[in-house]
């Protein structure tokens, strides 16, 4: 299959879907819902709710269905971002290549258009109850698992724990449950809750959930790697920024060589937890295999 064609025709699906979910609006709320307008649109490869409808495809379900749940993962990932991006926490100027929230607006809309996303995402998975008549139980499900995978036992978390490790050593028991929590929670949620959304049966959901927490933690290292060898005109950010906070990372502990070797390991057996779905896991497999060469 063709990767790039694949991810465009679903971006552009999942952006007209976030258009339609989050309009313009007049009044007083014109300006919180302008910054979460500018946060969720400055870019992005909209990854978790891509692997959201290619989960639920895997699995033989429409992914149509599933765009509530795929806008719900973006928009609490952009939350992440807009809140990660604050002076208090990372302090970056630049995201994807456009300055941050905080320094489009300011710090307290930042703040604001964050909590606003994040709250806008359960609404708008309440208000797709209507849509998954008699299928309410697997909605609850899926509402249960993104709240678990953003809040303190996942996202939230992770953050604390990267905010803790700071400055200090760590070891690769540590770093990983880092990792897993910050990272791989909301990706390992992507691919679950596509596989409920579509249907799938007990073994399909432990599948492709296995498949998530390989990917998250791939993802992570590569991301890992790319602020160390990465280049700022590509990634829409300065590199080096991991090793000037003192962050702990894969390549500070263990070495750029290993780290690849890690990624690389963790990818096959992503692509083998997806095998028993052949061609409708093609998208899942190439998209575990981008991640061995992508460099934003």
């Amino acid at each position: 299959m063709d990767l790039k064609v694949y991810l465009e025709e679903r971006r552009n699906l999942v952006n007209r879907a976030l258009e339609a979910y989050l309009p313009a609006v007049r009044g007083p709320a014109f300006r919180v819902v302008q910054a979460m307008h500018y946060s969720l649109f400055v870019g992005g490869k909209r990854l978790r709710p891509i692997l959201c409808l290619a989960a639920a495809e895997a699995v033989g379900g429409d992914p149509g269905e599933a765009l509530p749940v795929a806008c719900a993962l973006e928009m609490v990932h952009t939350y992440s971002l807009i809140h990660d991006d604050l002076p208090a926490m990372d302090d970056d100027d630049l995201r994807r290549g456009q300055p941050t929230c905080h320094k489009k607006f300011d710090e307290a809309t930042a703040i604001l258009a964050g909590d606003g996303l994040l709250t806008e995402a359960f609404h708008l998975l309440a208000a797709a109850a209507s849509r998954f008549e008699g299928r309410e139980a697997m909605l609850l499900e899926v509402t249960e698992l993104l709240a678990k995978a953003a809040g303190y036992r996942g996202m939230v978390g992770g953050q604390m724990l990267d905010l803790m490790a700071e400055g200090r050593k760590i070891n690769l028991k540590e770093l990983e449950l880092i990792h897993r929590c910050k990272t791989g929670a909301l990706l390992t949620a992507a691919t679950r809750s596509g596989a409920l959304v579509g249907g799938g049966n007990r073994i399909q959901v432990a599948a492709l959930t296995s498949y998530g927490e390989r990917f998250g933690l791939a993802f992570q290292i590569t991301d890992d790697l790319l602020d160390v060898e990465g280049d700022a005109a590509e990634m829409g950010k300065a590199p080096g920024m991991d090793e000037q906070r003192q962050k702990a990372t894969y390549p500070a502990l263990v070495g750029l060589e290993a780290s690849r070797q890690w990624a690389k390991r963790l990818v096959e057996e992503a692509m083998a937890e997806v095998e028993s779905f052949q061609d409708r896991a093609a998208p899942l497999r190439e998209l575990a295999k981008y991640l061995l060469v992508r460099r934003s």
